[in-house]
């Protein structure tokens, strides 16, 4: 018999894939929830608290194998928008290689925490305010339009759009936490109607550190026509879900729930630039996401450790209208389309949970979910890849 804690009932992912180990241990393996503060427990599913999950918990009960569904250290060396920039610098040789895979980036931040980095002389402090290399830089494009994203910001939250660098700046400052301001992509590859969209794919990082990419994505698409002119029509900018639902009138009318599947995505693709999504597109998303990932192994890794981890990813990426790929942000505890949902849970038991707390070999076979309802949308089953 095995043991679950579930100490994060808002993950629409983690708490199915719970239900499958739940529902399937009488015929598979055995399963059973117990309380949070439960210390001999096998498999947790970590809080998404501020300060993290309490780590020391792990690996203390002798010949108990734990396992976690999240590295320690990933959310502040990836899943921030300020370190992902930080750390993205440092693992490519120059300045212009760093920029081919993420916009043009500078660490901004707040006067109040400006001032507290100042004093210590730069010294000690753990990021570096970057506004004059920012305005420099700013003054000698013609492209003049820049987005500021909060660090730890999320569900389209403490974005702000202009082509005024000083309001981009004045802004930041009346904030509390760091700011990333990139340059704009001004000339994003667009949808029928001219609307943006962004792309999420979820990675799953195992126990062995090895990095599988699900087989299937989804284009999170806006309701409204790109219009560069008017950067305060957020609809037309920000494709996250929670703006095109709120502010948008026009939310679902092109795609149901504003989600395009890869089937219908390369469909259009093919038919109106004759470019294939599957050797022009995915192979940039991998080479990012490898070298993400494969950059912090020796940060991550729980080799050796009395505990093993392993965490699923959503990497967020947009196309420019050459059919080049860049890295948006990097989320560590990610929800899914609801179409995909089924699949993506089960796969993850099998490829992360299942080799560390086998089934029965006698009864292992493939857990069975009614996922009809994923079938109303174009799209196909999916499963984790290894790249």
């Amino acid at each position: 018999m095995y043991t679950l804690v579930n100490r994060d009932e808002e993950s629409s992912v983690y708490n199915f894939v719970k239900n499958l180990l739940l529902e399937g241990s009488s015929e598979k393996t055995k399963w059973r929830e117990v309380h949070q503060d439960f210390e001999r427990f096998n498999l947790m599913f970590g809080e998404r608290k501020r300060k993290g999950l309490d780590y020391t918990r792990l690996g203390h009960v002798p010949g108990l194998c734990q396992a976690v569904n999240y590295y320690r250290g990933s959310e502040n060396l990836l899943c921030k928008k300020v370190p992902l920039v930080k750390y993205v610098r440092s693992i490519t040789q120059s300045e212009a290689e760093t920029y081919q895979w993420i916009p043009v980036s500078f660490i901004i931040l707040p006067a109040q925490l400006k001032s507290k980095s100042d004093s210590r002389m730069n010294k000690s402090a753990k990021y570096v305010d970057e506004r004059e290399k920012l305005e420099a830089f700013a003054n000698s494009l013609k492209e003049k339009v820049w987005i500021a994203k909060s660090s730890s910001g999320a569900k389209g939250k403490d974005i702000f759009i202009s082509n005024d660098i000083e309001e981009i700046v004045a802004f930041v400052d009346e904030q509390t936490q760091g700011f990333v301001v990139q340059k704009y992509i001004e000339n994003p590859l667009l949808l029928d109607k001219n609307r943006k969209f962004d792309i999420r794919c979820w990675v799953l990082l195992d126990h062995t550190y090895t990095i599988y990419i699900f087989s299937e994505g989804v284009l999170r698409t806006s309701s409204e026509p790109y219009d560069v002119d008017n950067l305060k029509n957020i609809t037309s900018h920000l494709t996250n879900h929670c703006i095109q639902e709120e502010y948008s009138g026009n939310f679902g009318l092109y795609e149901e729930g504003n989600e395009m599947f890869y089937g219908e995505f390369s469909r259009y693709l093919e038919e109106t630039f004759g470019v294939s999504l599957a050797t022009t597109i995915l192979p940039q998303i991998n080479s990012i996401v490898k070298k993400c990932l494969l950059g912090l192994k020796e940060e991550l890794t729980t080799e050796g450790l009395s505990y093993h981890s392993f965490q699923l990813f959503g990497f967020d990426f947009m196309i420019d209208a050459q059919f080049h790929v860049w890295l948006l942000e990097v989320n560590g505890a990610p929800a899914c389309a609801k179409a995909l949902l089924p699949d993506l849970a089960q796969d993850l038991v099998r490829k992360a949970i299942d080799p560390l707390f086998p089934r029965d070999s006698r009864n292992d076979e493939p857990f069975e979910s009614d996922s009809s309802e994923s079938k109303t949308q174009d799209t196909t089953k999916g499963h984790f890849v290894i790249i």
